[in-house]
């Protein structure tokens, strides 16, 4: 790496809107990984297995295959994780663009901050599960979120 190019790389990163947004992605994903330890979790709780080799634990044969079935709650996880990958992925992309497009550092952490809040209380309300319209709430939230920033990147750099 050449110095102008090391420099470049030491710009982005005391840049304060990029840091805020890198704090703010790497929140979302974290979560979004506990979200694979939670499925772990109730699949092994609830015994509620979809692969033949991950009940090798319980015996062979008819014994084994009582264990190869959907549980309810297994569901309701999978299904929170699977929003998680719908919403936080399109964040990631749109929030770094967003970032580049030179916001206000306050309305870059509005939107970031308001972003990690929703999908936090979506995955609570997933899996408490809270009453609706909780869960499509936050995730309404979450959603117009990533769509103000993608506002924001097109009025900023409309090229189409």
């Amino acid at each position: 790496m050449k110095t102008g190019e090391m420099a470049k790389l030491t710009q982005l990163i005391d840049n304060d809107i990029f840091r805020a947004y890198a704090t703010y992605a790497t929140i979302v994903l974290l979560k979004m990984m506990l979200m694979s330890l939670v499925t772990a979790y109730f699949r092994i709780t609830k015994k509620a297995f979809v692969n033949p080799e991950d009940t090798a634990s319980f015996g062979k044969g008819e014994n084994a295959k009582k264990y190869l079935r959907t549980d309810p709650d297994v569901e309701r996880v999978r299904r929170g994780h699977l929003n998680d990958l719908e919403n936080i992925v399109p964040f990631l992309g749109i929030g770094l663009l967003y970032a580049f497009s030179s916001p206000e550092l306050s309305t870059a952490l509005l939107h970031f901050r308001i972003f990690a809040g929703a999908r936090i209380i979506h995955t609570f309300a997933y899996l408490i599960p809270l009453p609706q319209p909780s869960r499509g709430l936050s995730w309404a939230v979450g959603y117009a979120v990533t769509i103000s920033m993608a506002y924001k990147v097109l009025k900023t750099a409309l090229y189409l």
